[in-house]
């Protein structure tokens, strides 16, 4: 059999991961090998020792916020009559997908955070790994979408009813999640196909597709650069249109006349500065995460906790943002959380007597 090696698979002196260092992985045809790696081991915040109770307790803790605040965007968008514009039907796709996003890695750092050794399975790493990339360029998708929404409701009032009907609402979503899994299966598949050495320990809190690819027995050139061109390809078509459609709402309001048409417009384009946060936050969160792998300074722990921070930061603060800033949604889930309130009084019965 021949050796493979690896520079990135140098363990650290404290490292007591029960692995042997002759592991390898193939794949003929779709299958592996069964002398070969079946699974992957999770690094996460091994070496926290007895700290991780209370990464543990914090990430859960945020976890249950996450799915709480993105989960009632959805119930009061579903219930309630009054948030039926095309606006409110995004925002709701938008907390779904960050569901979906926070649930495909945070469970499964939970779960290691209790146990000495976080294992999974090679198949569960690679979906994993594809979920996680394909749900955050969606995310992405679905901003570029409202951005597209908020264009056409202040540039073009009177056709925004015409133009963002039922089904031009369900094509921008489907083509949001198309979009994102044709940026995301080229780079996935690639790292499916390859041979992998072991120790095959992920220096990361979940199959990260870097990560992963760190432990490929041979030159990953090749899967380097289709990475790379996609990952540009997201967030540059993503961002341009976002940026696009604020130049544009911006040069529609300065050529107003009219003092009541800018009135109405100002007040259309406060409704942006909720998603202007969101995009704000979450470009600038991707950005810190770049910059914090490429710095050799942060040590593999700090490089980790970014990473989660980066993934968790945006559905967390998602619904905060857009139940301070938008008076409507404010008031639909007051109106929500009160059905679901006892009475403090019950009410008592007149009762009449005849004399």
């Amino acid at each position: 059999m021949p050796d493979y090696t690896h520079p990135y698979l140098t363990l650290s002196p404290d490292s007591y991961l029960p692995l042997s260092t002759n592991q390898r992985s193939s794949s003929v045809n779709g299958t592996w090998e069964p002398d070969g790696v079946t699974f992957f081991i999770i690094q996460g915040l091994a070496s926290l020792g007895e700290k991780k109770m209370i990464v543990f307790v914090l990430l859960l803790l945020g976890y249950i916020i996450i799915l709480g605040g993105n989960s009632m965007i959805i119930f009061v968008v579903l219930t309630d009559s009054k948030l039926n514009s095309p606006m409110y039907f995004f925002l709701s796709n938008l907390s779904f997908v960050d569901i979906l996003f926070t649930t495909t890695t945070i469970p499964k750092m939970l779960s290691g955070l209790l146990t000495d050794v976080n294992t999974i399975s090679v198949p569960g790493c690679f979906l994993q790994m594809y979920f996680f990339v394909q749900l955050a360029v969606t995310g992405r998708a679905i901003l570029t979408v409202m951005a597209y929404d908020r264009y056409v409701a202040i540039c073009n009032p009177l056709r925004y009813t015409a133009v963002m009907t039922r089904p031009v609402r369900l094509l921008l979503v489907a083509g949001a999640w198309s979009f994102a899994a044709f940026c995301t299966l080229p780079a996935t598949s690639l790292s499916w196909q390859r041979l992998y050495c072991g120790p095959s320990v992920v220096r990361n809190g979940w199959c990260d597709l870097s990560s992963v690819r760190r432990l490929v027995c041979g030159n990953t050139t090749i899967d380097n650069i289709v990475s790379i061109s996609f990952a540009i390809l997201a967030l540059l078509t993503t961002g341009v249109l976002i940026l696009t459609s604020y130049i544009l709402i911006g040069v529609s309001i300065s050529r107003m006349v009219s003092m009541e048409g800018v009135a109405q417009r100002l007040k259309a384009f406060r409704t942006c500065a909720a998603h202007l946060t969101v995009v704000s936050i979450s470009y600038s969160s991707a950005s810190f995460v770049y910059i914090s792998y490429r710095v050799g300074k942060f040590s593999p722990e700090v490089r980790i906790i970014v990473s989660v921070m980066y993934s968790a930061l945006t559905p967390f603060l998602n619904p905060l943002i857009y139940s301070l800033r938008n008076e409507e949604l404010r008031e639909s889930i007051r109106r929500t959380l009160s059905r679901f309130r006892p009475a403090a009084v019950l009410p008592t019965k007149n009762v009449h007597t005849v004399s």
